[in-house]
């Protein structure tokens, strides 16, 4: 089953319990896909697996930063609605890969493409997340090839 007709089928189970909340987070979702497949003009035949999960995993990344922002404002209420929201939605995103396999993938990247230094990072970090996809976080991958670089 594709994560479109789960998140259709997620989506009446929460309407039907009454879970109010799940419900919203659920139609949210269902609105950036239908948002993304009219820009990209494939309202008919949908859009890829692959682009759904980065929606998904875009979506949990803006809560996530909306929750610091929260915290840094002294907001708790509302950070923790926001990571609310995102563990609603992490439930469609592949498990995320650990930092210890992501350092190891690293290395092995750089091993393998014979680079060192920062102006390679670029190149370094497209290789991890191809290799990875949607289960390891960019930012991470970011973090831990620039600090193998340095």
């Amino acid at each position: 089953m594709g994560l479109k007709q789960r998140l259709d089928d997620d989506l009446k189970a929460a309407l039907l319990s009454g879970d109010r909340f799940k419900t919203d987070v659920l139609r949210g979702l269902k609105a950036v896909v239908l948002n993304e497949e009219v820009a990209k003009g494939v309202r008919e035949t949908g859009l890829e697996e692959a682009v759904i999960e980065q929606l998904f995993a875009r979506e949990v990344k803006k809560r996530a930063e909306s929750a610091t922002l929260y915290d840094q404002a002294q907001r708790p209420e509302l950070s923790e609605n926001e990571r609310a929201e995102a563990k609603v939605i992490e439930v469609y995103l592949p498990e995320q890969v650990s930092e210890a396999d992501i350092a190891a993938a690293v290395a092995e990247t750089i091993a393998q493409l014979g680079v060192s230094g920062p102006q390679a990072m670029g190149q370094v970090i497209g290789a991890v997340k191809g290799k990875f996809g949607n289960s390891a976080d960019g930012s991470l991958i970011a973090r831990i090839v620039k600090e193998q670089l340095s």
